[in-house]
């Protein structure tokens, strides 16, 4: 269900503007007038989560088994409103079922199902340009069996990422935990002991007794900075500026810069390729799938080479002149736009690229992993080492 602001007139004239719940932006106007009000306006104010304001995101996962069904249906001969009507019904995510709704009810009040799923500001923009293809073409069943080939492959290979992840974070936190614990609590009980034993200490014992107690004085400090400085991050990405220079540091990253640049151009390629295979013009297609990039640098690329393609130059030169993308794929591209097999080779970049990426994450973690057991191996030998050094000392003594 959705929250919009009314502004409304009674039988003496008096103005009111509220704020009223409902389905449809026509629903709520039929509402207020059926008692009698003149409705003056009626403007959507945001979708409602529980009882707040604020939006979220619907699960990729539950977001692609909907389009399989919804696609299943359709092919079945059902028409778009029967197809809703029995999907709502099914559909167990309370918030997911509540955005249904008010497409039904948009639809039922004469949009289009794009416009329809455009108007709740949470489904991907690719999705809505892919429904408006359908509904142009006529042929909604085959963009959308398109759309949810795109969805699998995207999900496929996110989930790949991520299993290639999990073991190197892990070992990450890992060690960090086991650094804050060493440093925080094991090293400043050496200090107490060492203090009551009045022992003379080694250099590299004394050094590693100074931190540990600063260490614990000034965790609190610490920890309550960090957490401050990523808020300020944080809040900093959410602007275009910091967006778009956190993104230049990452792409200049040694190894990570190279795998995120890939991972972005096959993605890129990949929706492009679906847009374009939709009938969809070219550049409302690189519109579309620029502004589904997660790099805003490549966003902002993409977007100065559809306005190039606009004015008439041709896609490969358009992004090459952006000097983001590599040049084999710029060089694919090329191959593709000569040969009118644009939306086949986009499909090639995006296989090659996301293959490379695969081959270069499984390269480095292989070489990370060792390197942090490598890192955490050296680091607690060291406090054991000067830590233990004077015990050592003082049993010789006594012996």
């Amino acid at each position: 269900m959705a929250e919009f602001l009314v502004k409304v007139a009674d039988e003496r004239g008096r103005l009111t503007q509220q704020v009223e719940n409902g389905y449809s932006e026509a629903e709520v106007r039929e509402r207020f007038a059926q008692l009698g009000f003149l409705v003056y306006w009626v403007k959507p104010k945001g979708l409602l989560i529980g009882g707040g304001g604020r939006r979220k995101k619907v699960k990729q996962s539950t977001f692609l088994v909907f389009n399989q069904q919804m696609l299943t249906l359709l092919k079945a001969g059902l028409p778009v409103l029967g197809s809703l009507d029995l999907l709502i019904k099914r559909q167990k995510d309370g918030y997911f079922r509540s955005l249904l709704q008010n497409v039904r009810e948009r639809v039922k009040g004469g949009e289009l199902l794009s416009e329809a799923f455009s108007a709740q500001n949470v489904f991907p923009k690719i999705y809505t340009t892919t429904l408006m293809a359908g509904e142009k073409s006529g042929s909604m069943d085959e963009v959308l069996a398109r759309y949810i080939n795109l969805q699998r492959m995207g999900l496929t290979f996110k989930k790949k990422l991520i299993v290639s992840l999990v073991y190197p974070a892990l070992l990450i936190t890992m060690v960090s935990c086991m650094f804050i614990f060493l440093m925080i609590y094991v090293v400043p009980q050496f200090a107490k002991l060492y203090e009551d034993l009045h022992a003379q200490l080694p250099a590299i014992t004394l050094f590693m007794l100074e931190v540990g107690t600063h260490a614990q004085r000034y965790a609190p400090i610490a920890a309550v900075l960090l957490v401050v400085a990523m808020f300020l991050v944080y809040r900093w990405k959410a602007t275009d500026r910091g967006a778009e220079q956190i993104d230049s540091a990452t792409l200049r990253t040694p190894v990570v810069g190279d795998i995120f640049l890939k991972y972005q151009v096959a993605t890129f390629s990949r929706m492009l390729s679906t847009l374009l295979t939709g009938g969809m013009p070219l550049v409302m297609c690189l519109e579309t799938a620029g502004a589904s990039m997660t790099s805003r640098k490549i966003l902002n690329g993409v977007r100065d080479a559809a306005v190039r393609v606009r004015e008439g130059q041709t896609l490969a030169r358009s992004l090459e002149e952006q000097k983001m993308f590599p040049e084999l794929s710029v060089e694919m591209i090329e191959v593709g736009e000569s040969t009118g097999a644009l939306p086949a080779m986009l499909n090639s970049v995006a296989e090659f690229y996301e293959e490379d990426v695969q081959t270069a994450l499984g390269a480095a973690m292989a070489l990370i992993e060792p390197v942090i057991l490598i890192i955490m191996a050296v680091f607690v030998g060291l406090v054991l080492i000067s830590l233990y050094l004077p015990i050592f000392s003082l049993g010789a003594t006594i012996h």
